[in-house]
């Protein structure tokens, strides 16, 4: 099985690659920047350049597409559209080229916004941001590219909640070590639901979608069960640590307003801050969803969730 990742020397691209490896599987990473871990596989293409594309896009199996423009504060916007949704088309152009018909997106659960009650991958999309927007923008396009050729073509589309693991700096890494740390203030009740994606889980979601060679239109929601509120994410977080953690809590209204205030500040300074109006309200809002479909096609995540955030704090410590 020849297997192209294109974005592969992020977080998740690096796991896969590195089971893609173990398993004796041919790939090529194609990539903006040459992954640290694989750099013989590595070949410098950017989505949204055709030409190269075409330079190292090779014919093969499967594509798996992870490459996003997906932080919080990309500038300009337009760059979310670029990436995500002309970016997709372009793939898929230089696929058909190349005679590759089937393709693995990493898209998100994002498109469905936030505070819906567990949504599964019928729920209408309801993205509140561009890189929600953009990822719903690219699932339209590869549904249209599915459909100019159904009996010939494979899409799956994933949708991971938030994805963390040693080796990340998103924001479950940062929360995770400001609890490490004492450094973490809860804002609003901490009841809240958290689904959450632990690396090492998604990734070996993405090859048993290749080991099975499924076939035509599939859409998946990934997360791993259970979901955990913040309070309970924090006392996961003790056991592992040995401690007992009571954080400072500070109302929901307080915290959104210091968002509000230090987004200002950062505009004024042309600065960057840990801290956001956006962040606050993703913090404190309910980002569960239902990831039961999964299970239909016969994977079963080979770590629990309570494994992933133990061996992520411990990898933490160990850094810090």
């Amino acid at each position: 099985m020849k297997i192209t990742i294109i974005g592969g020397s992020g977080f998740i691209g690096s796991n896969l690659m590195k089971k893609l490896k173990e398993g004796n599987y041919s790939f090529d990473n194609l990539d903006k920047v040459t992954s640290a871990l694989f750099p013989s596989e590595t070949k410098i293409a950017d989505v949204r350049d055709e030409a190269s594309l075409s330079a190292v896009l090779q014919p093969g199996d499967w594509t798996v597409l992870l490459a996003a423009e997906h932080k919080d504060d990309v500038s300009p916007v337009s760059l979310y559209y670029d990436v995500n949704v002309e970016g997709t088309r372009k793939v898929l152009a230089e696929m058909d080229r190349k005679g590759i018909n089937k393709i693995i997106f990493t898209s998100s659960v994002a498109i469905y916004g936030l505070n819906k009650e567990n949504p599964d991958e019928t729920h209408p999309a309801d993205p509140f941001n561009h890189y929600g927007k953009s990822k719903w923008g690219a699932e339209e396009v590869l549904r249209e590219w599915f459909n100019k050729d159904a009996p010939n073509r494979t899409v799956v589309i994933i949708r991971p909640t938030v994805v963390f693991g040693p080796g990340n700096r998103g924001n479950v890494y940062n929360l995770l070590k400001q609890i490490a740390f004492g450094n973490f203030m809860m804002i609003g009740n901490g009841q809240n639901k958290k689904s959450m994606a632990y690396v090492e889980n998604i990734s070996s979601f993405i090859k048993y979608c290749m080991d099975q060679q499924l076939s035509g239109y599939h859409v998946f929601n990934y997360a791993d069960k259970p979901d955990l509120s913040v309070t309970e994410l924090v006392t996961q977080a003790g056991i592992t640590l040995n401690k007992k953690i009571a954080p400072l809590k500070i109302p929901y209204a307080i915290g959104y307003s210091g968002g509000l205030f230090l987004d200002v500040v950062a505009k004024v300074l042309n600065r960057k801050f840990p801290i956001s109006a956006v962040r606050v309200k993703k913090f404190c809002a309910t980002t569960q969803f239902s990831a039961d479909k999964i299970r239909t096609i016969g994977f079963h995540a080979p770590y629990t969730l309570a494994e992933g955030l133990d061996t992520t704090i411990k990898n933490i410590m160990k850094e810090n």
